[in-house]
């Protein structure tokens, strides 16, 4: 039966890489009623289908490529792509998302999603156009980076316009932290690459000339409204001009901005790595994601000196920290030529300098010798290792083959207390955010889903004080503390709303680049836009209520793999250390478990176990999910049903 929602194409592909069937299903609507799309949808598959218990590269584990409602339209920023599975770098939900133009073509192509069980033979590829799929020899493919192999994919079939996501080398050796790449995006972080590694499938192509419909015509003025809306906030001009660059000094100032392993939040070089650098000796030009008014993306060529020749697409401010101030590195060029190996390899960057300066710091303290690391000395701010390392890491050569496994692993690996240095949360390496100097990450990271995040619950309002949009959001009655960066009151509130807002938008799906930086458009304009695309007429509550659905269900599955309140904390060096600068005196230990309780409690989860509870799970139409919870034993006893 055809699905009565507009903004849907009403069908999506489920590939069995084993037997190499595929087959074309309706999508059912009260999958779309409940889960929404992109993000809920896999979340959904993912409990439904994936055993407790198996490892990420088993054939049962699944990979899911998922667009959502908005997905295709001209509401903004709506090009962007989720793909989810379990985590072979953490062993719990995981996810990533990537913009560029990828998943429009998917949806242009005839599909809403993908969802990939199984592992091909020998290697192989689906492509997909009008309508029809088919799985086609990657043999020649293999081995290529992901550069190479979209022009060679584009060459076979005589289509340029051919949008490609796929793996390059690291996806292929089972890098844990290898990425999905589509033109110099990334859906990088959770080593979902080397999932799609594991099932010997090495892309997906698309194309399509399909017309996404809306429900309604008012659609196309209000998305136009909201367009302007992100145009005319006041962090917008910035973002357009320096892209997520624009982030590094301000970060910096505010000793957000983590630097040699976390030892501290301010980097003394930031001026030489940030975006006014880049505009100034690099820019080529700027680019934007479909249907994106800001354009934050940028192609950057290096003209002179060693690294002469370097030419990528998509560098931000991640990748700036994590293979710059993180190692040491104030190098620019060396930066933007490991951001392209991270690329062409397809390899997540920010795992990857996360590695490197763990590395770094157990060479500095005598845990690592040259006998280690083949040779190499590991010395705080050489750009030459840097790059050296990152090519051994996507191939698994020597140290790289240590350090490919990601920092957990290495840890144990190395002994010698080394585990110390391992700065992750739930096995992920953290991202560039010190939340000694913004006390909301200090939740954030600890209770996102899927490890160390900082797009989860996204927290923006106190990054250094967003008074007028807090006061638009939650009300006067908050300030000032709300927007104080080295405050905790009321920052578990903030979280637990970004935490569901991020889900809704990594299921219509849209960029959080107008949901939550720059704060732009909320609840209201959301909840207007989806059910004007859609015909649901979803309002406020009915889609927060989705956002929590989401989110609660990713918790369960993550409790179900022995994920508890014993993990939801920081690395013990944030706990216990000082950061720097306006974070100086600030160390995580004494207010991580006060915000825990109070997060928990708003939750409606158990504050023993951090376990959600079956008032809550029913409360949001997960009865059967509380019922396995409870054959598990994963269930909180007092959350039990008395008989």
């Amino acid at each position: 039966m055809a699905l009565r929602y507009s903004g849907y194409v009403g069908k999506y592909l489920r590939v069995d890489l084993t037997s190499g069937k595929i087959s074309e299903v309706h999508l059912e609507e009260q999958l779309t009623r409940l889960y929404l799309g992109g993000n809920g949808f896999g979340t959904k598959i993912l409990w439904d289908e994936v055993p407790v218990g198996v490892d990420p590269f088993d054939p049962e584990n699944r990979l899911i490529f998922s667009t959502g409602p908005l997905t295709g339209t001209v509401w903004p920023t709506a090009g962007r792509l989720e793909v989810i599975g379990k985590s072979p770098l953490t062993g719990i939900y995981g996810d990533a998302n990537a913009g560029g133009h990828f998943a429009p073509e998917l949806k242009f192509a005839g599909y809403d999603m993908i969802v990939f069980q199984g592992k091909s033979k020998k290697p192989v590829y689906l492509w997909v156009e009008d309508g029809r799929a088919e799985l086609r020899d990657a043999s020649h493919l293999w081995g290529k980076g992901t550069w190479e192999a979209e022009r060679t994919i584009r060459k076979d079939h005589g289509d340029g316009g051919i949008k490609v996501a796929g793996i390059g080398q690291a996806g292929e050796n089972r890098v844990r932290f290898a990425g999905i790449i589509t033109s110099g995006r990334a859906a990088a972080r959770t080593g979902l690459g080397a999932v799609m590694g594991s099932k010997n499938l090495k892309c997906v192509a698309a194309r399509g000339t399909f017309d996404v419909g809306v429900a309604k015509d008012e659609f196309y003025d209000y998305a136009y409204e909201i367009h302007q809306q992100i145009l005319a906030n006041e962090y917008t001009p910035s973002t357009s001009r320096y892209g997520t660059l624009g982030l590094v000094n301000p970060m910096n100032e505010i000793s957000r901005f983590p630097t040699k392993n976390f030892q501290r939040g301010d980097f003394p070089y930031a001026n030489e790595i940030s975006g006014e650098i880049l505009e100034k000796k690099f820019l080529v030009r700027r680019v934007g994601c479909y249907a994106c008014p800001i354009s934050c993306g940028r192609t950057v060529a290096v003209r002179d000196g060693p690294y002469k020749g370097t030419y990528t697409e998509g560098v931000e401010y991640e990748t700036i920290n994590a293979l710059g101030a993180r190692t040491w590195n104030r190098d620019m060029a060396s930066i933007l030529k490991g951001d392209l190996l991270c690329d062409e390899y397809g390899i997540d960057s920010i795992s990857t300098g996360g590695v490197i300066a763990f590395a770094m710091e157990c060479f500095e303290n005598g845990i690592i010798s040259e006998g280690d690391t083949d040779g190499l000395k590991l010395e705080w701010g050489n750009p030459e290792i840097v790059l050296e390392l990152i090519e051994k890491i996507a191939k698994r050569e020597g140290i790289g083959n240590v350090l490919a496994e990601g920092v957990v692993r290495a840890a144990k690996k190395f002994g010698k207390g080394a585990e110390y240095y391992a700065m992750h949360i739930k096995g992920m390496e953290m991202s560039a955010q010190d939340p000694r100097s913004q006390q909301s990450y200090i939740l954030a990271h600890i209770t996102g889903t899927r490890g160390a995040d900082h797009l989860k619950g996204f927290p923006c309002i106190d990054e250094t004080g967003y008074v007028d949009a807090a006061v638009r959001r939650y009300g006067e009655q908050y300030l000032p503390e709300i927007v104080d960066g080295l405050s905790t009151k009321y920052k578990p509130m903030v979280v637990k709303d970004g935490e569901e807002l991020g889900a809704v938008a990594d299921s219509a799906i849209v960029c959080k680049f107008g949901t939550h930086f720059p704060p732009a458009y909320y609840w209201p304009e959301l909840a207007r836009g989806i059910s004007l695309a859609t015909g649901m007429q979803l309002g406020i509550a009915e889609l927060k209520e989705i956002g929590e659905r989401i989110y609660n269900l990713q918790r369960c599955f993550n409790v179900r793999e022995g994920i508890g309140r014993r993990d939801d904390t920081q690395p013990r060096r944030i706990l216990v250390e000082s950061g720097t600068g306006r974070a100086k005196g600030h160390a995580a230990g004494p207010l991580q478990e006060l915000m825990l309780d109070e997060y928990y409690e708003l939750r409606r989860w158990d504050k023993k176990t951090g376990w959600p509870t079956r008032a809550k799970l029913e409360e949001l139409g997960l009865k059967n999910v509380a019922e396995d919870m409870e054959k598990m034993g994963r269930l909180p006893a007092r959350g039990k049903r008395r008989r």
